[in-house]
């Protein structure tokens, strides 16, 4: 974020400039990538989840929407409104919010708190995307029971 302001009826972010738009574009246009370009990727969005636990901060909806590519081709995460803050190691959280097809089960389960390993089960789903070209675990059943828990 380059800049925030806000008028009386919004926040406005101002972001850098990703000449690359949305990973989801090129798995959506390409279908899956190949072994070093996921790889590559992979790498850049590890690095920005360790940098964002480092600071005690859980991401909590990591999806390819939510990842850019800059000029440089390198992968940046955006939209942290779902990102929960102090949270250390032994720090849980317990709301339920992300994205179905990236949730890890302890998310899913109301009752159960959860931290930062939420964050690397849906790196684990983003990885996997890349290089079958569908999210692991979606079918019109799961679509259903996230449907129902809405």
């Amino acid at each position: 974020m380059k800049y925030a302001f806000k008028d009386r009826e919004k926040l406005y972010f101002v972001l850098e400039y990703c000449h690359g738009g949305e990973l989801f574009f090129y798995l959506t246009n390409l279908r899956r990538f190949k072994e070093n370009a996921a790889q590559f990727y992979s790498a850049n969005i590890l690095l920005a989840i360790k940098a964002l636990h480092e600071h005690n901060i859980i991401y909590r909806d990591l999806k390819p929407e939510n990842i850019l590519i800059d000029a440089q081709g390198f992968a940046l995460l955006t939209d942290f409104g779902l990102s929960k803050e102090n949270m250390t190691d032994e720090s849980r959280a317990k709301s339920l919010c992300g994205t179905a097809e990236y949730l890890a089960p302890e998310v899913l389960q109301k009752e159960r708190a959860y931290g930062k390993e939420c964050d690397w089960w849906s790196f684990g789903c983003v990885i996997y995307e890349m290089l079958t070209g569908h999210p692991p675990f979606y079918s019109n059943d799961r679509k259903q029971m996230f449907e129902d828990i809405k």
